[in-house]
This record gives C-alpha cells, structure tokens and sequence, in this order.
C-alpha cells in the first residue's frame, strides 16, 4: 500500500479490505438488477448496471476520502458530501434519459431508465457501506423486475384475449381514418 503513497497517492482513511468489500458488493447488486435487463435483450443489460453501480460507490468512497482529506480533525472547516448523491445522481439520470425512446407515440425504456437510477443508488449504498440498505433495495427491485413482470405479462396477456378482433371491412375503414391527416 506504500506503494501507492510512494507514487504520489493518498492513505486512504477506510481500511483497504473493506473499500474493496464496498465496490465488490455494488458489483454484485448492480449484476443483479442488470441480469435482468440482460435477460430481456435490453439496450442497458449486465455490464451498463454493473459499471452505474461501480462508479456510483467509488464516487461515494472518494468523497468519503476527500472529505476526510480536507476536514480531518479540524472542525472549523467543512465540506458537504451530500453533493456526491446529487451529482450521482444527475449523472445517472442523464444516462437514464439516453435508454428512454419515443417513437410514433409510444415511449420504451422507463423500466430500464429506472433500473440504471437504481444501480446508482446501489452503488452509493454500497460505497457507503450501508449493506442493510443495499440488499433490501436489491431485494425489492427483483421482486419488482421479476415477480411483476410476470404478473403484469398474464394480465396484459388476458386484456388481449378479452379485446374482440374486428371484422376485415372494420379494419380497413379504420386504417383509412388514421392514415388521414388529422388538422
């Protein structure tokens, strides 16, 4: 660990085993929200969950360095690491925005939007060291992803059973309609 300070780093105030127990557990909660994603061929599967979450708790974790850095046992000075969520935030919605498509009037991408907001505040969790936290945000979001989903596919899948199918000469006069500019 010298090593590092040796090339010009900084002592870390948090001990090392447990930096890397953080970034290791927003790892894995970001892996498995993603998996998800993954398994639905969405545009942000595994690997994009992963990385949100990993740099959601390094971010969390320097600025936990930082603020020690710059405060330490002074308490005259101050800093406010609250902005790190903020920042994460902001950043991890700005991602969350690209998923979200809109085309002819429907829009795609709100559940994976959300998920990557998720994984951020995984990774906060995580880099925070508050484990309780993640794990139940963990938790509840598979029950959402996965439980829901399949509740929500019955019932759109029985919404559509009960739909009556028009006629072919009803389907023709429909299209006309909405092929008719509407002013």
């Amino acid at each position: 660990m010298d090593l590092f300070v040796t090339l010009g780093g900084h002592h870390t105030v948090l001990p090392s085993l447990e930096a890397t127990l953080r970034v290791l557990f927003a790892v894995v909660a970001g892996s498995l929200i993603g998996l998800d994603r993954e398994l639905r061929n969405k545009p942000a599967g595994l690997r994009t969950h992963i990385l949100i979450s990993l740099a959601a708790a390094l971010f969390t974790l320097i600025t936990f360095e930082l603020h020690e850095q710059f405060t330490g046992d002074n308490s005259s000075k101050t800093a406010d690491p609250v902005r790190i969520i903020e920042a994460v935030t902001a950043g991890v919605a700005f991602l969350a925005a690209g998923a979200i498509i809109q085309s002819r009037g429907n829009v795609h991408g709100l559940t994976t939007g959300a998920n990557m907001w998720l994984a951020g505040a995984l990774g906060v969790a995580c880099g925070a060291g508050y484990y309780f936290l993640a794990t139940i945000g963990t938790g509840f979001a598979l029950i959402v992803l996965v439980v829901l989903a399949k509740i929500e596919k019955r019932l759109t899948r029985r919404a559509a059973d009960e739909i009556p199918t028009p006629v072919e000469g009803e389907q023709r006069s429909e299209r006309r309609k909405a092929d008719k500019p509407h002013f």
